[in-house]
C-alpha cells in the first residue's frame, strides 16, 4: 500500500508538471472505486486553474480556484502525468485532461482508491478528524506523551491511529519503533517521556529518509512506461522475519497486531 512517503513523492513529482495549468475535463472509465467517483467533476472543476498540489496524511489535494479534488491511492493506486497519453489499459480508471495537452491518469487495479470534491477540503469527513502531520510542528514528544497518557493500547497501534497522528502506516511505524528501541506491543501509557521524545524524532527521521530516497525516482512520473516512481528504502526490520538484526545479529521476529504484521528485534526493543 502506498504510505505517506510514497504519497509525498507523488506530490513532489506531479506538482511542477500541473501547477498553474487548467483542467479541461475528466474522463471516468470506471466510477466504482472505494466510493463512487462523483459524476459532476467536470461541472465542479472543468476550466478551473490548479493552484497547487498538497497532501494531508495519505490524501493528495489538487487545489484549484474553485474547490479541491481529494484523492486517495488506496491499496494499489498510482497517479502519473502523461504528456502524450497512450490508450488506457484495463486499470486506468480516471483521466484528468489538462488544457494544452497531457493528462493526469489514475490507475488502481484493486479499486480501493477514491476521488472526492470538496469546497473546503479540511472540513471533509475524511480529513477533519485527522491528527497532526508527523512532519509538522505540532507533532513532537510533548504531544505524543499527552496522547499516550493513561492509554493501555499497544504503542504501534496508537502510532498508526490517524486521529493521533496522520499518515503513519505499518512499514514506517515498525521502522520508527526499531530506531527508538521500543517494543511494538508495549502499552503506550507505560513509556517514559524521554523515550517518546526519541520516538517522535524517529518517526520524522524514518519518513524523511524514505522521502529522500524516493526523490531519485521522480523521473518515473513522466516515463513512457508509466511506472509510478515508488521505491523501497533500506528497511531494518519490516518484512525481515528471521533475518539478522542490523544491530545485535539476533533474528528479527514477526507478530500479529490488529491484523497487521509487526516486525521487531526482541533484544533491541523493549
Amino acid at each position: 500500500m502506498p504510505e505517506l512517503p510514497e504519497v509525498e513523492t507523488t506530490r513532489r513529482g506531479l506538482e511542477p508538471l500541473i501547477a498553474g495549468r487548467s483542467i479541461e475535463a475528466f474522463e471516468i472509465r470506471e466510477p466504482r472505486l472505494r466510493w463512487p467517483v462523483p459524476s459532476d467533476l467536470d461541472e465542479k472543476l472543468g476550466g478551473r486553474r490548479i493552484a497547487r498540489l498538497g497532501r494531508r496524511a495519505k490524501y493528495l489535494l489538487i487545489a484549484t480556484d474553485g474547490g479541491t479534488l481529494i484523492l486517495h491511492l488506496g491499496m494499489s493506486g498510482s497517479l502519473r502525468y502523461l504528456p502524450d497519453p497512450r490508450s488506457p489499459t484495463q486499470h486506468d480508471h480516471v483521466d484528468m485532461r489538462l488544457a494544452g495537452g497531457g493528462v493526469v491518469r489514475f490507475n488502481d487495479p484493486r479499486r480501493f482508491g477514491s476521488l472526492h470534491f470538496a469546497a473546503e477540503p479540511l472540513d471533509h469527513p475524511l480529513l477533519r478528524s485527522l491528527g497532526p502531520e508527523p512532519l509538522g510542528d505540532r507533532f513532537d514528544g510533548k504531544y505524543l506523551a499527552r496522547s499516550c497518557a493513561g492509554r493501555r493500547v499497544a504503542i504501534k497501534q496508537h502510532l498508526m491511529n490517524s486521529r493521533v497522528v496522520a499518515g503513519v502506516g505499518n512499514i514506517y511505524a515498525s521502522e520508527a519503533l526499531f530506531r527508538a528501541g521500543i517494543h511494538p506491543a508495549r502499552q503506550a501509557g507505560r513509556i517514559a517521556r524521554r523515550r517518546l521524545d526519541g520516538l517522535a524524532d524517529a518517526v520524522r527521521a524514518v519518513l524523511n529518509d524514505a522521502i529522500g530516497e524516493g526523490g531519485t525516482t521522480l523521473r518515473d512520473f513522466v516515463a513512457s512506461d508509466g511506472r509510478p516512481g515508488y521505491f523501497r528504502m533500506s528497511l531494518a526490520v519490516y518484512d525481515r522475519a528471521g533475518a539478522p538484526c542490523t544491530r545485535c545479529g539476533l533474528p528479527i521476529r514477526m507478530r500479529r497486531q490488529g491484523q497487521r504484521a509487526s516486525y521487531y528485534c526482541a533484544a533491541c526493543q523493549r
